[in-house]
């Protein structure tokens, strides 16, 4: 097969990528996350007797495992996006590179069929036969003039080749990175929605008296929490005030407060916890990365002594939950499924940094 049906087919395989991720632009919500090993579903045996503390420990494991799914979820989600958007960009650029090679052909053949008509006399040799001093002189100075022209030619079609060659590897290289990402993104959420049935599985077996006393346990441990993070005297060194930006973030982030947890949401509706914080600073005109894992490890870190409102409380030794400081000792957060936007202390889950978008 010639080199340019090479890069024809090359071209087209770039163009039914692009009109492929066209076409399913519209499914889905947001440094490439690893992918998720499958899973099997969670037991949700009851443990015996009822024993609710157990309970409430297995239910945290478990919206906590679904938190880390959503994570990558989001990340997957997020470079699918991002992957699709530079294949588009390619095939763009591999049809104006097709325009543009084909251009080039039709003036090297105007060239040859100029030097045919002309007797097929190079224009050198042509110049030499000429008795003419005069035009001798004046031809010589055409013939390079001609001459440069032609080499730029050429070297312009063989740079335009090579574009388009690399064009397609690209773009063959974005889509292998898109299915994996697809990939990626259906482990995570057929592990998320394990996670949650499994948790919903098990407060359904709960009596009612039961469900509140669950509540009640899950709150006793909150504060039990927040009061030892508390009586550290941490509230006497934070006094730390906001920016202009940042209280417009508090103001967002606190304004969704009743608005129900959702894995995947970024608003206007619902939220899950990242979705929240990126959210309302992209209200306050900054743009900061979409999970809580990468707002960990893209964010400047600040120490938990030096915080202000508007800063993010990152939770947990794997990131997987964060929420924004409010003052205080309060922090505003999306918890998890069947839980709505709330004001929560800043101390109620094990702190693993804060982070400052501005």
């Amino acid at each position: 097969m010639g080199a340019g049906k090479r890069i024809w087919g090359a071209a087209a395989v770039g163009l039914v990528c692009a009109v492929t991720v066209l076409g399913g632009a519209g499914t889905a919500f947001a440094a490439p996350a690893p992918t998720p090993s499958p899973t099997t579903t969670p037991s949700v045996t009851l443990p015996p007797n009822k024993d609710l503390e157990a309970v409430r420990k297995r239910l945290e494991k478990l919206y906590h495992d679904a938190a880390v799914a959503t994570d990558a979820y989001n990340a997957a989600e997020e470079e699918t996006e991002r992957q699709s958007t530079e294949i588009v960009e390619l095939a763009r650029e591999i049809v104006k590179g097709q325009e543009r090679l084909a251009e080039l052909k039709d003036r090297a053949g105007a060239a040859a069929r100029a030097q045919y008509r002309s007797g097929g006399l190079p224009p050198e040799a042509r110049l030499w036969l000429s008795d003419d001093p005069q035009a001798w002189l004046e031809g010589v100075s055409r013939v390079r003039q001609g001459q440069k022209a032609t080499t730029g030619l050429l070297a312009e079609m063989t740079r335009t080749q090579q574009d388009l060659e690399q064009y397609t590897q690209d773009a063959s290289a974005q889509w292998t990175k898109l299915e994996a990402g697809r990939k990626a993104k259906a482990a995570a959420q057929k592990t998320i929605k394990e996670q949650i049935a499994a948790a919903e599985k098990l407060e359904s077996e709960l009596e009612k008296e039961e469900k509140e006393r669950l509540a009640e346990l899950e709150r006793e441990a909150a504060y039990k929490a927040q009061t030892s993070w508390l009586s550290s005297g941490i509230l006497d060194d934070i006094d730390g005030k906001a920016t202009a930006q940042g209280k417009k973030a508090v103001e967002f982030a606190t304004a969704q407060i009743g608005k129900p947890y959702e894995w995947g949401a970024e608003g206007p509706g619902s939220f899950d916890c990242s979705g929240m914080t990126s959210a309302a600073w992209a209200a306050a005109g900054v743009t900061i990365p979409r999970t809580s894992q990468q707002q960990w490890a893209q964010l400047p870190h600040v120490d938990v002594e030096d915080m202000r409102p508007g800063d993010l409380i990152v939770y947990f030794d794997d990131a997987s939950h964060i929420a924004m400081y409010v003052g205080d000792g309060a922090m505003v957060h999306a918890p998890r499924p069947g839980r709505t936007v709330t004001i929560a202390g800043a101390g109620s889950m094990p702190i693993l940094g804060v982070v400052r978008p501005n």
